[in-house]
């Protein structure tokens, strides 16, 4: 079987760049990887301003856009979508909403409901408040808010998302295309209860492989677990996603 492609769709605020060393552990596996354009952070692009925006909706319709480049450019070979964090989230609603990729991967993935995180979720709270006012002051989120530059309606539809716990998509059914959940231990931005919840909302039980990558296992392979920096020595992760892909869909 060919190996499938895998799109990344990155974390809020996180260029496309910083994905290079993800992309090169699954080519030195004979995969291949491409991280997805992150808009508003990419280098020359325009960053989010007044007039300048968008919303989940157009940053789901740019993953479709991807998948359907690549089932037109090779048909038979299958289309994993890796999801990192915010890009979880996109990646769900495309799922759900668009024809789905054969697989589907989240990593740091959550319902980021305040109610999820410990101490009464306050401080993601205090954000979900504060986001749509610094919003409608500027135009866009401004630095130094947490993922600044941000647009303006992408930032109020998660900041209403963190409020409600009611995602800024409609979820119709659950996802059943295969799906490996990776929960990263120690994570303080997807906190194990905010992903349970998430995969829980999101995919059908029977479709779900879960793995928590532990914090032994990343210091172990040099690495860690951090909710972002463990792109930078991806190679367990990498290795778990093959090992689920082929034993789920197993040469004939």
């Amino acid at each position: 079987m060919t190996p499938p492609l895998v799109l990344i769709a990155a974390a809020m605020a996180v260029p496309s760049g910083f994905y290079r060393p993800l992309v090169a552990a699954f080519a030195e596996r004979g995969w291949e990887a491409r991280a997805l354009p992150n808009r508003g952070f990419e280098r020359g692009e325009p960053i989010a301003s007044r007039a300048h925006d968008w919303s989940y909706a157009d940053e789901i319709q740019a993953i479709a856009d991807a998948v359907g480049k690549a089932r037109a450019d090779d048909p038979d070979r299958p289309v994993i979508v890796l999801g990192h964090s915010l890009g979880s989230q996109l990646g769900a609603g495309h799922q759900l909403h668009h024809p789905p990729a054969d697989g589907f991967v989240t990593v740091g993935a959550s319902v980021p409901h305040f109610r999820t995180y410990p101490y009464g979720g306050l401080g993601v709270l205090l954000l979900g408040v504060t986001v749509p006012l610094a919003t409608r002051v500027r135009g866009f989120l401004p630095k130094p808010f947490f993922g600044a530059p941000g647009a303006r309606t992408l930032m109020r539809e998660w900041a209403r998302f963190v409020r409600t716990g009611k995602p800024p998509f409609d979820v119709p059914h659950r996802i059943t295309s295969p799906t490996l959940v990776i929960q990263l231990q120690g994570d303080t931005y997807a906190v194990s209860a905010s992903n349970k919840v998430f995969t829980a909302m999101m995919v059908e039980p029977d479709a779900v492989t879960r793995w928590v990558y532990t914090k032994d296992a990343a210091l172990a392979a040099g690495g860690t677990s951090h909710h972002v920096q463990w792109v930078k020595t991806p190679g367990p992760v990498v290795d778990r996603i093959i090992d689920w892909w082929t034993t789920t869909h197993p040469i004939r």
